[in-house]
């Protein structure tokens, strides 16, 4: 095989070529795996929304609807009902104050705003440290525990801030972050969810 003279011409043409293979795949290989992605998310939201609110018997998903906070996150209602009377919501909440930056969290409240349970859906935190915030709040007997805790009526702040609920240890910040996510769905719900 001949050597092709290397010109500006043939570079170009090399260049481009190795682009559009190079681009084709990628589009191809996000074509490909886009749906599944889409399906694992779906299914992973609703394996959230029935860990924070048992015992419903509709599809909330159907009934779903959003509302913005203060801070401008948009934030998505999921109403969960047996029998057709509300046992509550869950909420997709998030904040930008993690150690690592944005976290997601699930939270499931009663229709007064207790909290029944939560999930954390997405982070960045350290791990060992920040990532503990999956379990630590909900250790039962514990000043650490928000599971049953309704926020007009406990300070949903760290300890070391003032507030009622013990952060993870050496893990300030994450803690603050995740009452912070918390607390963002309780107002939201709670100053605007009651009048849908």
């Amino acid at each position: 095989m001949a050597k092709t003279e290397s010109t500006l011409v043939n570079m170009v043409v090399a260049l481009l070529v190795i682009t559009a293979l190079a681009g084709g795949t990628l589009g191809m290989v996000y074509k490909v795996t886009k749906e599944p992605i889409e399906a694992a998310k779906l299914a992973k939201q609703q394996k959230a929304i029935e860990e924070v609110v048992p015992g419903f018997d509709n599809n909330p998903t159907d009934e779903v609807y959003e509302l913005t906070s203060k801070e401008g996150y948009i934030l998505k209602i999921f109403p969960c009902k047996k029998g057709g009377e509300l046992l509550g919501v869950a909420i997709s909440t998030k904040t930008e104050k993690g150690f690592s930056g944005e976290f997601k969290v699930m939270v499931g409240l009663k229709p007064d705003g207790t909290i029944i349970n939560y999930s954390v859906l997405e982070h960045k935190e350290t791990p060992g440290l920040g990532s503990k915030m999956q379990e630590w709040f909900r250790v039962e007997n514990t000043p650490q525990n928000i599971l049953g805790v309704n926020p007009a009526k406990t300070k949903m702040i760290v300890s070391k801030d003032g507030g009622d609920i013990d952060a993870i240890t050496a893990a300030t910040i994450s803690s603050r972050a995740f009452l912070d996510a918390v607390m963002i769905a309780y107002d939201t719900y709670k100053k605007e969810g009651g009048k849908k």
